[in-house]
């Protein structure tokens, strides 16, 4: 059958999307973009905040008309949005066919050919992902996930009810998947998870990302290696040692730390306070001078006062922190902080998360304005017509999230491909430079 992916939410969505990919074409199925076409579509959702729920209704409508106007026999929807709420949207989107749970997307193929309306396990299932993913990204970079679910149990987050408790990918099975995307061209990993400083510790009883690190730049092929979603207090001096030492990890790293305030982190059920968050970024960059450090914000949490927020703005202010996402806080259902009396307005939270983004634009302008006339190694990603000029990332810039580099050349370059750029200009999110001679 020809079958169409739309793929909603995180990179780890993502990486779940491609897995299934991997599976339908294995079965024989193919794969397909043109929905007009397509004779199943799959749509992994995700239910994270507000937004983000609306946006996977509004697709599963969007796509559900094409059985009026296409070729589409069946909708299956899998992910979050349908772990979390499988009975209601059964009853109030009949058009979808079949649901999947959130992390039992290795049952794909008995979606497509059971008549049955829901296929879910136990939120602490872990997936069969031993199959050849199809790798959706940009030339020369890929996921990689390494565990599932997460136990912190923060106050704001559904994550623990609709993914379950933390699950590590073996090692093994992860530097096959690394294998397996080296030899196809794959230049970059990116680890992703709902936390990579755990990993290993349910299965092993230990912190093992070091070690995985140390044999994922084992492999032939791989250059650059980027770590996201770092807990800050689960980073280990063992950690920061390893990053410092090891070419192919890129100096970048993703803390969520999401407030600065030691009474607000509380009310999270955050395991960090202000003190540790700045002893942590402090020996970062101590260890490792060139390190970028990126990390997200959330404002209006319940309780949050004028007073916090004009102290994060001065802790951003001193931290000066490379790249920077701000979330206003979304009361999630069955969560504890849904059920705190103190909400903050939302206008009050969308000004404090401009002022915030606004602080930060002059940050990133003036620490990008200290690359102009400085040399970067540069992953090409494509070409911009309409500009005659080439976009790429340098180590300082994960996909999606961060800025980009506009290269000029007058020589063609190969997407996937790296290369040494002399930079010549900077704004508040991007470079621009031209191809070393």
């Amino acid at each position: 059958m020809k079958i169409l992916m739309v793929s909603l939410g995180c990179d780890k969505n993502l990486c779940d999307s491609e897995a299934m990919l991997g599976k339908l074409h294995s079965a024989g199925h193919e794969i397909t973009n043109d929905e007009q076409e397509a004779e199943v579509v799959v749509i992994n959702t995700c239910a994270f905040i507000k937004d983000a729920k609306q946006e996977s209704i509004n697709t599963i409508i969007e796509m559900a008309e094409l059985k009026k106007t296409a070729n589409l026999k069946k909708l299956i929807v899998a992910g979050c949005l349908s772990q979390r709420y499988q009975d209601e949207i059964l009853e109030e989107l009949p058009e979808i066919d079949v649901i999947l749970g959130s992390t039992n997307f290795d049952k794909i193929l008995e979606a497509v050919g059971t008549d049955d309306t829901k296929i879910i396990d136990s939120i602490n299932y872990m997936p069969d992902t031993d199959n050849d993913r199809i790798v959706t990204t940009l030339a020369g970079m890929a996921y990689l996930k390494i565990a599932e679910g997460c136990g912190k149990m923060c106050t704001y987050c559904v994550i623990p009810y609709i993914r379950g408790k933390y699950r590590s990918v073996p090692m093994e099975k992860l530097l096959s998947q690394a294998e397996m995307l080296a030899r196809d061209g794959v230049r970059e990993l990116i680890l992703v998870a709902q936390e990579t400083t755990l990993y290993g510790t349910d299965i092993y009883g230990k912190k093992k990302l070091p070690e995985l690190l140390r044999k994922l730049c084992e492999i032939d092929g791989i250059e650059w290696i980027r770590l996201m979603y770092c807990y800050p207090e689960e980073i280990t001096e063992e950690l920061i040692d390893v990053m410092a030492d090891c070419d192919k990890i890129c100096k970048y790293i993703d803390i969520p730390i999401q407030h600065s305030e030691d009474k607000i982190l509380k009310r999270m059920g955050r395991r960090t306070t202000r003190k540790e968050l700045v002893d942590l970024i402090t020996a970062l960059r101590s260890r490792i001078p060139d390190i970028a450090i990126r990390t997200t914000l959330i404002t209006g949490f319940p309780g949050e006062t004028e007073e916090e927020h004009e102290s994060v703005c001065e802790f951003i202010n001193d931290m000066e922190f490379d790249r920077l996402g701000v979330f206003t806080y979304s009361p999630e259902e069955g969560t504890p902080a849904a059920a705190f009396e103190d909400q903050v307005p939302e206008d009050i939270a969308e000004g404090w998360r401009d002022e915030i983004m606004e602080l930060q634009q002059e940050i990133s302008y003036d620490r990008n304005q200290s690359f102009v006339g400085k040399r970067l190694k540069v992953l090409i990603e494509g070409y911009l017509d309409d500009g005659d000029v080439y976009i790429g990332r340098s180590y300082r810039d994960a996909p999606s999230v961060d800025g980009m580099i506009f290269v000029h050349a007058d020589h063609e370059l190969i997407s996937g491909a790296f290369v040494d750029v002399d930079i010549t200009e900077a704004n508040e999110y991007d470079l621009i430079g031209d191809v070393a001679e």
